[in-house]
């Protein structure tokens, strides 16, 4: 199994800055190079509270402060971006990684991101379908003739600078819909379920659904790739202590959906460690748990958040050390995965 640190650059805390918190994601990505993750993700928010506005800006700087990890986006809306300045961003952003990116797309949530785009509830799939089909072609070929619905029409036209992989592996964000699912079967595209906010069956289903279409779409089974998020980590030594550590984090993300609004689905961290995707508690109750996600998911990928979420710069050091130490190892061991692009 390969492991990702990933980040949606959230910015809750009033007496960090804005510089603090970017420096912050900066710092885990060198961090997670330093203990052996294999990839480091940063997503795309155009709204409160997050301010991941611009990943390629954001994985640019971290390229230049690492040399190994694997650079994800995480998601690149692509509904909300025109597919040419997209393709221009990130071949400058491959090649000034040394080819490290890896991209999951997505359509992207939130009703004043939307706005900010003018797309709506009813042409985001559409746009994000067309997007990807021009990015794609973009990205093989050097010089593309095209004609769509949501931008001019392209004649001949040419596309600098060239990316330094080719192709690159672009991953299917999956939440909630079977369209991203569908689009990502048909391509012959890896899934990545966000498996975040509710209990496994949803994302189950969908990922069911993936293999069903790609097997339909006349691909090999045994080549669809699959990664899995989980909605929060923290490993200590004994369950008590990661249980005892970690409430006052998820109590305090409790109080921030509720400023936002939002009903969160598990209303005690006993619940959310029960029935979610969390993973609190020992190394062997965390790897029993992953093995039991991945008996439904088959998946070979999966992403821990990023950041300390409230923990000390100490403590966030020390369970991810522990995650390395512990718990990879196990399922390195009895999960096969292939490589990575680039690897």
């Amino acid at each position: 199994m390969k492991f990702l640190l990933i980040t949606l650059i959230t910015h809750l805390d009033p007496t960090r800055s804005t510089r603090q918190r970017f420096r912050e994601v900066v710092d885990n990505a060198v961090l997670g190079e330093e203990l052996g993750f294999d990839g480091y993700g940063v997503g795309e928010r155009h709204e409160r509270p997050f301010i991941s506005s611009s990943p390629p800006v954001v994985l640019s700087h971290i390229a230049a402060r690492t040399s190994k990890i694997r650079l994800f986006t995480a998601v690149t809306t692509l509904s909300l971006l025109d597919p040419v300045r997209a393709f221009e961003d990130y071949a400058t952003l491959d090649n000034l990684s040394d080819g490290r990116l890896e991209l999951i797309i997505g359509k992207g949530n939130g009703a004043a991101q939307a706005e900010l785009f003018h797309v709506t509830a009813e042409d985001q799939w559409d746009r994000n379908r067309e997007s990807y089909e021009l990015f794609r072609q973009l990205w093989r070929s050097p010089r593309v003739t095209w004609e769509g619905r949501f931008r001019p029409a392209l004649r001949d036209a040419e596309t600098w600078p060239r990316p330094l992989q080719q192709p690159i592996r672009v991953w299917h964000g999956s939440a909630t819909s079977r369209a991203s699912v569908d689009l990502a079967a048909q391509y012959g595209d890896p899934l990545f379920s966000a498996n975040v906010t509710n209990p496994i069956e949803p994302y189950a289903e969908l990922i069911r659904y993936y293999r069903s279409r790609w097997a339909h779409y006349g691909h090999d089974p045994a080549k669809a790739l699959v990664g899995a998020g989980s909605a929060g980590y923290y490993a200590a030594p004994t369950s008590q202590e990661a249980v005892e550590t970690y409430r006052p984090i998820f109590d305090a993300r409790l109080e921030a959906f509720t400023r936002l609004g939002l009903t969160p689905v598990f209303p005690t961290l006993e619940d959310a460690i029960d029935r979610g995707s969390i993973l609190v508690g020992s190394p062997q109750q965390i790897i029993d748990k992953i093995h039991r996600y991945h008996a439904e998911f088959g998946h070979e990928v999966m992403h821990l958040h990023a950041d300390a979420d409230g923990l000390t710069d100490k403590q966030h050091r020390a369970t991810l050390e522990l995650f390395q130490s512990d718990i990879a190892p196990e399922l390195r061991r009895t999960i096969p995965s292939r490589p990575l692009g680039g690897e």
